[in-house]
């Protein structure tokens, strides 16, 4: 079920691959007062990464690995939850050149 009408997109590379990876995506590394913001997730009802990874392919978001990051690290297409694409930087250019929003962090 899609929330929007727009076609929706992720791209991660490098520490952001951790996200969609089978196995990293269990165990992210959480900053200091990891306690604490795991207990807000839950006290807020938020769901742990994998189940938020689950529910954006749901929802149709699109989740591109980035080619060169994964080269660079020694990852292949296979370490990944599956349903996602592998692109480089000229996939996001050209998903985002007519994007209306950006997100980068």
């Amino acid at each position: 079920m899609k929330t929007t009408k727009k076609e929706e997109a992720v791209t991660c590379t490098f520490e952001g691959l951790q996200l969609i990876h089978k196995e990293a995506h269990h165990n992210l590394p959480l900053p200091a007062g990891k306690e604490a913001m795991a207990q807000g997730f839950q006290k807020a009802n938020i769901p742990a990464i994998p189940e938020l990874v689950i529910m954006a392919q749901e929802l149709g978001v699109k989740l591109i690995a980035c080619q060169m990051a994964m080269d660079v690290i020694g990852l292949t297409k296979e370490d990944f939850v599956d349903g996602i694409e592998v692109g480089g930087a000229v996939t996001f250019l050209d998903f985002a050149k007519d994007a209306n929003v950006s997100l980068s962090f």
